[in-house]
C-alpha cells in the first residue's frame, strides 16, 4: 500500500483506509480535523455547529478524567490532532507537572478568540446566507399559501366536460 497521501480519495469503509488517509494527510486539511462543536449559545449567536479550534479560545472538556472543567487553548498540535488547555496539567510520579492533551472531538467551545480577521470574516459568511434563506423561506410560505387560497376557488368544474372523479 501505498503511504503518500492520496488527492483522489474519496471515502471507504475500511478503518485502515480512513486511518491512512488522516495519518497521511497535509496540514492544510488536517487543520480540519481540529474542529469543534460550540456551546449552544454560539450556534444560535453564528449559525454554525463546529468551528476549528485555535489558541485564546475558551473551551470545556466533555470526555475522560477532566470532564466539566474549562480553560484557554494553550497550544495546538496539527501533526498529533491534539489541543492543550492551560492550567490543565497530570502529575507524574516524580511530582513533575506536565499538560495533558485532549482530541479538540472531546471539547465544547465555549468562547471564541476572534482576534483573527480572517476567522470573523469567515463567521460572518456562515450567519448571512441563513438568515437570507430564512426570509427566503418565509416569502415561498407566505406565497404558497396565497396561491392555495386562489386556487381552490378556481378550481370549479367546467359545464362543458363531465367530472371524472365524481360517482354516478
Amino acid at each position: 500500500m501505498k503511504s503518500d497521501f492520496s488527492k483522489t480519495w474519496k471515502a471507504s469503509k475500511q478503518p485502515r483506509k480512513q486511518r491512512k488517509y488522516v495519518y497521511n494527510a497535509p496540514l492544510h486539511l488536517r487543520y480540519k480535523f481540529m474542529a469543534a462543536t460550540l456551546s449552544k449559545d454560539l450556534r444560535k449567536k453564528h449559525g454554525i455547529r463546529n468551528i476549528e479550534v485555535r489558541k485564546g479560545d475558551e473551551v470545556k472538556i466533555m470526555r475522560g478524567k477532566f470532564k466539566k472543567k474549562t480553560g484557554k487553548v494553550g497550544k495546538v498540535d496539527l501533526g498529533g490532532t491534539r489541543i492543550s488547555i492551560d492550567g490543565i496539567e497530570r502529575t507524574k510520579k516524580d511530582g513533575a507537572k506536565i499538560p495533558v492533551w485532549f482530541n479538540p472531538s472531546k471539547v465544547m467551545i465555549i468562547s471564541l478568540d476572534l482576534d483573527d480577521r480572517k476567522r470573523m470574516k469567515r463567521l460572518k459568511k456562515k450567519e448571512e446566507p441563513k438568515q437570507e434563506k430564512k426570509t427566503e423561506q418565509a416569502t415561498k410560505l407566505h406565497d404558497s399559501s396565497k396561491q392555495s387560497k386562489d386556487s381552490s376557488t378556481k378550481t370549479k368544474p367546467q359545464e362543458g366536460k363531465e367530472n371524472v372523479h365524481k360517482k354516478k
